[in-house]
């Protein structure tokens, strides 16, 4: 009978070791994720910020390309 006893406190203790163990692991999951979301909104934020930046560029590299035909087309009008 004693050895029953000390089996099923042997199993017992064993469980509650698990249990917490998973309880560990699940609460690291869930920090693990949301690092990584975290991390994932930074970098679309980044992406971001990247694209418009170099929207503006271009946009810039355009009107300076309008402006130069304007002047080259007043040129011509003037000469007309």
């Amino acid at each position: 009978m004693k050895k029953v006893a000390l089996t099923v406190a042997v199993l017992a203790l064993g469980l509650a070791a698990c249990e917490t163990k998973t309880e560990n692991a699940v609460d690291n999951t869930a920090v693990e994720n949301a690092a990584e979301a975290d991390a994932n909104a930074a970098a679309m934020s980044v992406d971001n910020a990247l694209d418009a930046a170099g929207n503006e560029v271009t946009n810039a590299g355009d009107a300076i390309e309008n402006a130069g035909e304007a002047v080259e087309n007043a040129a011509d009008n003037a000469t007309n």
